[in-house]
């Protein structure tokens, strides 16, 4: 079942790897998700011998969730640019997550991960939870959370990196970037 998943999302992946700043197809809908409360979950962070990690353990702060696979190009591109997200915007209250949609093991994930920059954690995907959000219609699929836990947008495909950081400043509330300002003053 996986396996006809992996190969599915790879041929909607391949599809979808437009250029940045382009749209990929679809992209412009808006998951019926958009507007309503995150569904909750709780994965298995990579790495971490068990541990967990549920969404409702960030309340407060404005979450990105990052449906990814080591085997998606347009992900290799997009994970840098939300570890320098991560790094910016964590300050402010900014959490980004990562979850791994393949089979490829721990191992070649961690390392994958590793050698991308990532800098947030890495939860360990299932269908169930794929699921929650609307199903995956191809790889990356970002959703960004606001501190009341609402889901303000979802990108599909490859887009931007100012598409991006206008999505984390729209989670984060009217007064993103307030905290950088002030300390230039």
């Amino acid at each position: 079942m996986r396996t006809r998943f992996a190969l599915a999302v790879i041929a909607i992946c391949v599809f979808c790897s437009g250029l940045p700043g382009q749209d990929a197809p679809g992209a412009a809908e808006t998951s019926t998700i958009v507007g309503h409360p995150a569904p909750d979950f709780e994965l298995k962070v990579l790495g971490s011998r068990g541990k967990t990690m549920k969404l409702s353990d960030l309340k407060g702060k404005a979450v990105l969730i990052d449906f990814w696979a080591t085997y998606c190009g347009p992900c290799k591109v997009e994970m840098p640019w939300i570890a320098g997200l991560q790094k910016k915007y964590g300050p402010e209250g900014f959490q980004a997550i990562g979850i791994s949609m393949d089979d490829a093991g721990e191992k070649t994930v961690s390392e994958f991960a590793k050698k991308l920059g990532v800098n947030y954690p890495i939860l360990i995907g299932t269908e169930k939870v794929a699921d929650l959000y609307g199903g995956l219609e191809g790889l990356p699929v970002s959703f960004f959370v606001d501190r009341t836990g609402k889901v303000v947008d979802q990108e599909l495909g490859l887009i931007g990196q100012d598409v991006f950081e206008e999505n984390v400043k729209k989670a984060l509330g009217p007064n993103s970037g307030q905290i950088k300002t002030q300390a230039a003053k």
